[in-house]
């Protein structure tokens, strides 16, 4: 029986090196000769793998070099903090040199100074109003893309303000401000909790509290002239070209994914999303009514009067919106401030202190240019001049008192700072008719030194206190603290002032009664300074590492 022929096995094609396709079979293939993996000579100009499978743009590819450059620095937090700062500068760069401009505004406008005073106090309630949600929500949903969407809010702001035709538009052009202004704030502040060690945090604040204190001084230096021989809208159109940098700059240098990712991802985190499906909506809107009610009475009082029904009204629901706070963080499953922090001395004693010490210091700011003028009969230019000490010792200040507060601790830093922003006061509340200048400046420089070291202090002692799922609303809570206090002590000391004035008006006076009015309003600033002292004397300080000592 003959034996069966095996059937013939082609022998195996040794295969090309453009992975099993022979580049003489593109003939047949034309789309092949595209493909850069088909390429003989690709692997020598680095078109194989992934990147040559994908048609990836010039941007990403840009953002990943830069990415990694940056992860790769051993000194990559800062970076990100640098990035973060220019954003910063660019948003309230305009604040304060928007005030100067108010009289052109309205003139242009067809409006009055009365109604355009909204523009300033509007960006403030709308901050109260949405700090405490964004605060939040960038806990959950992840601080960098928080900030980046504030950025984004702020260029259309920038060119609402730019375009407004009428005074409506502009207020509600401002009213955006704020709103972007709690986001940037909150996540700012939380993306460095995130990136800096809790000892080393202080450092970092200080350069953020700089950038606060700075920016206004800058953009009053920068932005007068430019409004004078340009124009208003000019200077929202620089700021919108500035802020397109600093929100290319944020995306370049922060990560949203890696190990050196300072956000969370959406849809990765189930407790996160439980966490947002479970969230405290009327503790959040309690609290945010709570706060933008008592801002709203402050600034309508001095205009309506104490006793008015839009007064009492907005207090009220103040007071009923705080009492629903209080319950929901109390009975909520999972309440927007946990109950234990306020148990903290370290969490509520911070809150205190920078409520107390903006209370000062922004009461003090506001009426001093009054009794400059109306008293030592200083020109406008002159008093201008000599408001900017204030601000600049305080900007100044903040870095430096950063890096000492890693040597003396928080709760000294705090304590000293409150002091000073009290002595000022005190200064401020003795001053006579034939006060001398240097003691005048002595008095603005020890309030801005007081704001500039007792912040980053409180700033750190409380960051230091919370878990990293609440660096968000710890934020906010921050800088709501500031923004009542800072809208109080106006408020509050403006009223006392007018109205000891307006007793004086209708009979003879002498300066020295004018003095008086002044006087009386500095020594509430001052009392309510000494408040801070005490809180920040219950503080601790964040515990630290001693210095390795070297071995012989």
């Amino acid at each position: 029986m003959s034996r069966a022929t095996p059937p013939e096995v082609p022998a195996e094609q040794p295969r090309e090196p453009d992975g099993g396709r022979s580049l003489l079979g593109a003939l047949d293939e034309p789309e092949v000769l595209f493909d850069a993996r088909a390429d003989p000579g690709a692997g020598a100009l680095g078109a194989v793998g992934a990147e040559a499978s994908v048609d990836v743009p010039w941007p990403l590819l840009l953002r990943r070099r830069v990415q990694q450059r940056a992860t790769a620095s051993p000194r990559y937090q800062w970076w990100v903090l640098w990035a973060l700062l220019a954003g910063l500068l660019s948003l309230n760069i305009t604040f304060t040199v928007f005030v100067v401009a108010l009289p052109t505004v309205a003139h242009q406008l067809h409006t009055n100074i009365s109604v355009l005073t909204w523009a300033v106090t509007g960006p403030l309630l709308a901050f109260g109003l949405a700090a405490p949600i964004f605060g939040k929500a960038g806990d959950l949903f992840g601080h960098r893309r928080l900030y980046l969407l504030g950025l984004s809010g702020a260029m259309v702001s920038a060119v609402l303000t730019a375009l407004a035709p009428n005074v409506g538009i502009l207020l509600f052009a401002r009213a955006l401000d704020g709103v972007q202004g709690a986001a940037t704030g909150t996540a700012s502040m939380a993306l460095i909790m995130r990136l800096f060690a809790p000892e080393d945090r202080v450092k970092a604040l200080g350069w953020w509290s700089l950038v606060g204190a700075g920016g206004p001084v800058l953009g009053v230096t920068v932005g007068s002239p430019v409004i004078e021989f340009i124009g208003w809208r000019a200077l929202f159109w620089g700021q919108l070209g500035l802020l397109f940098i600093s929100a290319a700059v944020v995306a370049l240098i922060l990560p949203a994914h890696g190990r050196h990712a300072v956000a969370e991802v959406p849809g990765e985190d189930p407790v996160a999303a439980n966490r947002w499906k479970d969230m405290d909506w009327v503790g959040t809107w309690s609290l945010s009514a709570g706060v933008t009610s008592l801002m709203l009475a402050l600034s309508v009082a001095p205009l309506a009067g104490w006793s008015s029904a839009g007064t009492i009204g907005a207090l009220c629901v103040s007071v009923v919106a705080f009492f629903v706070f209080v319950w929901r963080i109390r009975t909520a499953e999972h309440p927007l401030i946990p109950p234990f922090y306020f148990k903290r001395r370290n969490f509520s004693f911070p809150i205190g202190a920078r409520m107390s010490t903006a209370f000062a210091y922004f009461g003090a700011f506001f009426l001093f240019p009054l009794m400059m003028e109306e008293v030592y009969h200083y020109r406008i230019a002159q008093v201008g001049l000599l408001s900017a000490a204030r601000p600049l010792v305080f900007a100044l200040s903040s870095p430096i008192a950063g890096y000492l507060t890693v040597r003396v601790g928080e709760r000294v830093s705090a304590v000293a700072g409150a002091a000073s922003v009290t002595l000022s006061m005190v200064i401020f509340a003795l001053l006579g008719l034939h006060a001398s200048l240097p003691l005048i400046i002595l008095a603005l420089c020890l309030s801005g030194l007081g704001m500039g070291v007792a912040l980053p202090a409180t700033s750190s002692a409380m960051g230091n206190e919370v878990g990293p799922s609440d660096y968000g609303v710890m934020s906010a809570a921050q800088l709501l603290a500031t923004q009542v206090g800072e809208v109080a002590g106006i408020q509050v000391l403006q009223t006392l002032q007018e109205s000891g004035a307006r007793r004086l008006a209708g009979i003879g006076h002498e300066a020295s009664a004018l003095l008086g009015t002044f006087h009386r309003a500095f020594w509430v600033g001052a009392l309510v300074a000494a408040v801070g002292v005490a809180c920040a004397t219950f503080m601790r300080s964040v515990p630290r590492r001693a210095p390795a000592v070297p071995q012989p």
